[in-house]
């Protein structure tokens, strides 16, 4: 069974066991938007301390997370949106390996648009990595359109796809 909950400090270990398992993955493929510095656990630590951090589990196993927040990087004013507005936005996205395919990103996508409405946001942002394949695809199938591309000042050299879905 596929549930999505607020991550816990007891989760912290699980989900850094999944980072260290989908980074070389990512960077095998070209991506390199994640690192062995990045995200990291205090990072985590930060998002579970203002109730952004969600993990969904399948089989009782933490099997993916995101951050949900309305944090909107200053760069986000070079895509094509107005960062006035505000939005909920995908953080941090990632799935265990082992369980890709069994909907796993959908949930917490999902999650996205229930903490959304709970949030009166009509909006919701999300960025992903040039070289991110799977991301590409999924935003599209879920509503979301391109909004352009943009840098990040903390990952120097990288290009990020920025995607936004209007609610109701």
């Amino acid at each position: 069974m596929l549930t999505t909950r607020r991550a816990t400090l007891a989760d912290v270990p699980a989900i850094l066991d999944l980072v260290r398992r989908v980074v070389p993955l990512m960077q095998a493929s070209g991506n390199f938007q994640w690192s062995a510095d990045y995200p990291n656990e205090a990072v985590f630590t930060a998002d579970i301390a203002q109730n952004h951090l969600w993990v969904a589990e399948l089989d009782g196993a933490v099997a993916g997370v995101a951050a949900l927040t309305q944090d909107q990087d200053a760069e986000y004013a070079q895509a094509d949106w107005d960062v006035t507005q505000p939005a909920l936005v995908t953080h941090r996205l990632a799935v265990d390996p082992a369980t890709q395919g069994k909907g796993v990103a959908l949930a917490l996508m999902a999650e996205a648009e229930r903490q959304a409405v709970a949030q009166g946001l009509k909006i919701l942002r999300v960025d992903t990595n040039s070289e991110n394949a799977a991301t590409q695809r999924l935003f599209p199938k879920l509503g979301y359109r391109f909004a352009g591309e943009i840098t990040l000042a903390f990952r120097p050299g990288l290009r990020f796809f920025c995607y936004e879905k209007r609610l109701g």
